[in-house]
């Protein structure tokens, strides 16, 4: 781990995909390296496999390609290896497991589930964080993605509750709502910024006393701070 946040090699050629990913995770909490090829993702692994907790692999890449690299790192390394990949049929799939992927996400996914899957891995090995994440009069159980205000159980969506998870841990930043599109809804993601204030707004309605905490910058996009 780094600075006691959990670490998380990024594997992919596609550096549009990789800066996503990159921007969620650790908007997330994670730790993040990255590598853009099979050769690369190999020499950063090898500097740092004492103090990653996890790789994020893709399969397509120039040069070797990710089953290659999860071979040879299964030779002598157990770290988790998610493989993400647009080849979905169940031969690469199998492929992938038979050489000790730990699970297999094809392409196009959304964030959401990408940590999801990766919370179950990390629970099966005993790496998980602690559930309860509090800020001011809101708590958030993780693993049940529960939330209460003023101790009181409040009902949000899915993409509520990713929202209201990201800005809490991004706490005192301020964040356009770019970048809150991209962390929340994904790269794959075709709708517009209109998209995160439908959202905010929603969220604030739910929320109620603590909607204050979700201030707006104009021109920018929003910031969660507790008074």
């Amino acid at each position: 781990m780094f600075n006691d946040k959990r670490c998380v090699l990024i594997v992919d050629d596609d550096i549009k995909i990789l800066r996503s990913l990159k921007d969620f995770l650790r908007g997330n909490n994670f730790y993040v390296l990255e590598a853009t090829d099979g050769r690369m993702a190999l020499d950063v692994f090898y500097e740092n496999n004492t103090k990653i907790d996890m790789i994020l692999l893709d399969v397509m890449m120039p040069g070797i390609d990710g089953f290659s690299v999860l071979k040879e790192i299964r030779e002598s390394f157990l770290v988790p290896v998610i493989m993400l990949t647009a080849r979905g049929e169940e031969y690469d799939q199998l492929n992938g497991f038979n050489n000790g992927a730990d699970d297999y996400i094809p392409k196009p996914f959304s964030p959401s589930l990408l940590l999801a899957r990766m919370e179950a891995v990390f629970k099966r090995i005993g790496k998980t964080e602690a559930n309860d994440l509090t800020s001011g009069k809101i708590r958030i159980n993780i693993m049940k993605r529960n939330v209460t205000v003023n101790n009181s159980h409040i009902v949000l969506t899915p993409k509520e509750f990713d929202l209201l998870y990201y800005f809490i841990l991004n706490r005192g930043l301020i964040l356009s709502r770019e970048q809150i599109l991209n962390a929340v809804w994904g790269y794959e993601f075709m709708g517009d910024l209109r998209t995160v204030d439908t959202h905010v707004k929603q969220l604030r309605n739910k929320i109620g006393d603590c909607a204050g905490y979700i201030r707006t910058i104009h021109r920018v996009g929003y910031q969660f701070e507790v008074e």
